[in-house]
């Protein structure tokens, strides 16, 4: 393992246990706090959907980790490393739809307790989410664009 990459690995890491620790124990801890004040029906979706965000969170967190080190191979401009930045665009948009679909069920709850920034806090989500994709995408098409040229070039004589 290289030193350029050791960094980003060690945040990548330091990522995916603090999310794991949350829907370990801090997302249980608050399911319990919650049932005391609101019906199953109005928070348990909301839950299905956090957990449920948290596949694609750990899939894109696996492509990153694939992309650092085809990065250290040197072989970062290669079809896997495409590959790679299209599985973290999916995964984005797929965390951001499933933000977008919960928002109805937190407006139930910041409509009930009056708490406007329950809602605002999934918007950012969602939208972060997508912000994620859509910069996937431009890494995604620019590192295409290099893999074209680059063949181009070897077949040139």
């Amino acid at each position: 393992m290289k030193r350029k990459t050791l960094m980003l690995r060690a945040v990548v890491f330091l990522i995916g246990i603090a999310i794991l620790a949350l829907c370990v124990i801090g997302l249980p801890s608050t399911f319990d706090e919650t049932a005391a004040h609101y019906s199953k029906l109005d928070y348990l979706p909301i839950y299905i959907f956090m957990y449920a965000s948290a596949i694609p969170f750990f899939a894109a967190l696996v492509q990153s980790l694939r992309l650092l080190s085809y990065i250290d191979k040197n072989t970062a401009f290669s079809e896997l490393s495409v590959k790679a930045l299209k599985i973290i665009k999916y995964c984005g948009v797929a965390i951001g739809i499933l933000y977008a679909a919960c928002l109805p069920f937190l407006f139930q709850i910041a409509d009930k307790d009056d708490a406007p920034g329950v809602l605002a806090i999934g918007l950012v989500v969602a939208f972060a989410s997508f912000v994620i994709a859509v910069f996937a995408a431009v890494l995604q098409k620019l590192l295409q664009n290099a893999i074209d040229i680059k063949s181009e070039n070897d077949l040139t004589i």
